[in-house]
């Protein structure tokens, strides 16, 4: 879900603590993201602002994210009209999903002027524009000309108008409900998933005041999946939400959603590839069960032979051949090939006796190759997951070594063996270590961990390895460490995570084994319950 107008309207009263602040850097995030530092009295704000056609918000952000080492066009212009520019106020155009920033900044020649910048949070519409005290556009980050948008012209030079809007009631004062009709085309600034919440709580009794109390009173976003959150409680939804102020639940939603958005964009030929090999053994584990089911039975082809020969003096070549058995004493059907004579037709069937019964340990063995190789590629393909730039390319580097990846054009193969990216965390006098790739994992356990350390993993999931070392391990450094093998893998979203812990000196390589597989000879369990803000807090400290 985007922001709604009445989400829009909660976010700009955080938003009006910009108000007398000065604008300083100006950059790049990705094409349709931009990020302005805003000194205010109270310390350095962030405002992220995305204008992308299916994620655009803007909220204050905690941290820096990644920033794009080359300015646009975009940005350059507003690095000349708006740098060192005073925000003299925010708002918002009645419940419009429109914020509108006023900016008083000094031209080339030293003059005052008053400029306004316009962000239309409006789906595939959604736009950033930039005009001038006469009204007049000067520049947008999306150019829309007429014969893309009849009804409004967004270009410089044009006049600014805002979007036209059907006439709805004002959901602060009375409102009058007609109860065939949604919500949305009755009240101004409702989405359909608040549309939904408020018809749920009308119908149980609740009345439109007291439900509009509720949204002007909350500074909260109650947060549920990715498309399923609000200011407010949804009584709609089966499950608890997590519970975060509302700028900083937004910054967590969005990074999320930006990981994933780059995820694809970084490593889309990982993601595919790994994608290929997987669904690749998927299909080839059914055949050569099936293969090792038919193989079982090849008992049955050297019977066939025996009754041949046998009998063969009585039968002729024929297509097929029914002949007595000899324990059981009743008639067996045996097909036969009318070009070979019945003893040829014989040593065909020993032949294949033979041949099958060769290749059971063959098919044993390939099948247990597949399901290696499956368990290898599903536990990469969450491993994409939750990686970093550097995370990837190491997997990068395993997918290529292994063959199953060219290397790109032009590419340089580092020379010698470089420690990998692991995660490093100080936590109660001890350091905890998180692997988020096969090599990761197999480095972490085989090279740098300490037979008297403690390793972690999640059972039942693909997961990372986690050493914690430590002179003498707290509960409570053996709970995060377990926090953390539970939360880098499949099962974070879980409860009650079960999570396995040992010495390392407990561990054992399986020979043959690809990178990050072991076995352990004794261990105990622990059941945690990953929480998400505190995992987040810890690697937000750490980036910091």
């Amino acid at each position: 879900m985007a922001l709604d107008g009445i989400m829009l309207r909660s976010v700009t009263r955080h938003l009006k603590d910009l108000e007398g602040g000065r604008i300083g850097k100006i950059q790049n995030l990705s094409d349709e993201e931009i990020l302005l530092h805003i000194h205010t009295k109270t310390g350095l704000k962030r405002l992220v602002i995305n204008v992308h056609s299916n994620t655009n918000r803007v909220y204050l952000a905690a941290f820096v994210p990644e920033i794009q080492p080359e300015p646009s066009g975009f940005v350059m212009f507003l690095r000349k009209h708006f740098s060192q520019g005073i925000i003299t106020s925010v708002s918002q155009a009645g419940y419009d999903r429109i914020l509108v920033m006023k900016v008083q900044a000094m031209n080339e020649l030293g003059d005052l002027r008053q400029l306004t910048l316009y962000l239309e949070l409006m789906g595939k519409y959604a736009n950033l524009i930039a005009v001038n005290e006469e009204g007049v556009i000067m520049d947008a980050l999306k150019r829309i000309p007429v014969f893309e948008n009849s009804r409004r012209l967004i270009h410089p030079g044009a006049r600014y108008e805002l979007p036209s809007q059907p006439e709805k009631q004002d959901p602060s004062g009375p409102v009058s409900i007609d109860e065939s009709q949604p919500l949305t085309d009755q009240i101004s600034g409702f989405s359909p998933l608040l549309s939904g919440e408020a018809e749920r709580r009308l119908h149980e009794g609740t009345t439109w005041e007291e439900f509009w109390h509720s949204l002007e009173a909350s500074d909260k976003l109650y947060w549920y999946d990715d498309r399923h959150f609000h200011i407010i409680p949804l009584s709609g939804m089966n499950t608890d939400p997590r519970v975060y102020d509302l700028m900083e639940g937004l910054g967590q939603l969005y990074r999320q959603r930006e990981e994933k958005s780059r995820h694809k964009e970084q490593f889309g030929d990982l993601i595919r590839t790994v994608e290929k090999e997987k669904k690749k053994q998927q299909k080839k584990l059914p055949r050569l069960q099936a293969s090792l089911e038919a193989a079982k039975d090849h008992d049955k082809y050297r019977e066939y032979g025996d009754l041949l020969f046998a009998w063969q003096g009585s039968l002729k070549q024929e297509k097929k051949a029914v002949v007595q058995d000899f324990v059981t004493g009743e008639d067996v059907t045996i097909p036969l090939d009318e070009k070979y004579s019945i003893r040829d037709n014989a040593n065909r069937y020993y032949a294949k006796y033979h041949k099958m019964k060769r290749s059971l340990d063959a098919l044993q063995e390939q099948i247990r190759i597949c399901k290696e190789d499956l368990v290898y590629f599903e536990q990469m393909e969450e491993q994409l997951k939750h990686c970093s730039y550097e995370d990837a390319q190491e997997i990068r580097q395993e997918l290529e070594n292994g063959r199953w990846l060219l290397p790109k054009k032009g590419a340089r193969r580092r020379k010698g063996k470089s420690r990998p990216h692991v995660l490093e965390i100080p936590y109660e006098e001890g350091v905890i270590f998180v692997g988020r790739n096969n090599l990761q994992n197999s480095w972490l356990t085989h090279k740098m961990a300490r037979r008297s350390d403690l390793w972690f993993h999640v059972k039942g999931y693909h997961g990372s390895h986690v050493i914690l070392q430590s002179d003498q391990p707290t509960e409570g450094q053996i709970r995060m460490a377990a926090m953390l093998a539970a939360w880098f893998s499949k099962g974070r979203e879980s409860s009650s995570v079960p999570v396995d812990y040992t010495q390392v000196s407990q561990l054992k390589k399986v020979p043959g084994s690809k990178a990050g597989f072991v076995t352990m000879k004794s261990y105990r369990t622990i059941y945690i319950d990953p929480d998400p803000r505190l995992v987040e807090e810890i690697l937000r400290r750490r980036k910091q």
